[in-house]
């Protein structure tokens, strides 16, 4: 799941406190992408070796190296995606959307009047949204309709729970 809850109050407190983080698939873990540029090296290489000892393997190796370093540079790029962080207690919500390249955007609201909930029109299937009745913010658009769908269950839940 692209998405975890964690309990953040102590125990032995009786406080309740979630904190929760939401973001992006990502079908390439960072082990995989040492692999995939290191095949990618090695793939290069390989018809090189033909022409080591030439002058030809000077011209041709700038432009594997930047095949190399084109890939490793889109790649990285793409781990930095947006990403979500909810803390939610009895007393606040804080929703704060960090994206590359812009500001945070970050919501705040009391959780009592917070209600989730699934739209079937909008930029995604099942849209998520939170409201608390002045203002309507999204909630994991990247996520894939089950597990918007398990997000707004999971909520509600710990929604009612805050609301005793």
């Amino acid at each position: 799941m692209p998405y975890a809850w964690h309990d953040t109050a102590p125990e032995d407190s009786g406080a309740v406190s979630y904190r929760l983080e939401v973001w992006p698939h990502r079908s390439l873990p960072r082990r995989g992408f040492v692999w995939v540029i290191g095949l990618t090296a090695a793939g290069l290489a390989l018809p090189l070796l033909a022409v080591v000892g030439t002058t030809v393997l000077w011209g041709l190796l700038p432009f594997a190296a930047l095949a190399v370093w084109a890939l490793w540079h889109a790649i990285r790029r793409s781990y930095g995606t947006a990403h979500e962080v909810m803390l939610l207690d009895r007393d606040r919500l804080i929703l704060t959307r960090s994206d590359p390249g812009r500001e945070d955007r970050i919501w705040r609201t009391n959780p009592y009047w917070v209600r989730a909930s699934l739209r079937p029109g909008g930029p995604v299937e099942d849209y998520l949204v939170l409201t608390d009745g002045k203002r309507e913010v999204e909630l994991g658009a990247f996520l894939s309709p089950e597990e918007r769908l398990a997000l707004r269950d999971e909520l509600q839940r710990r929604l009612a729970g805050l609301r005793g």
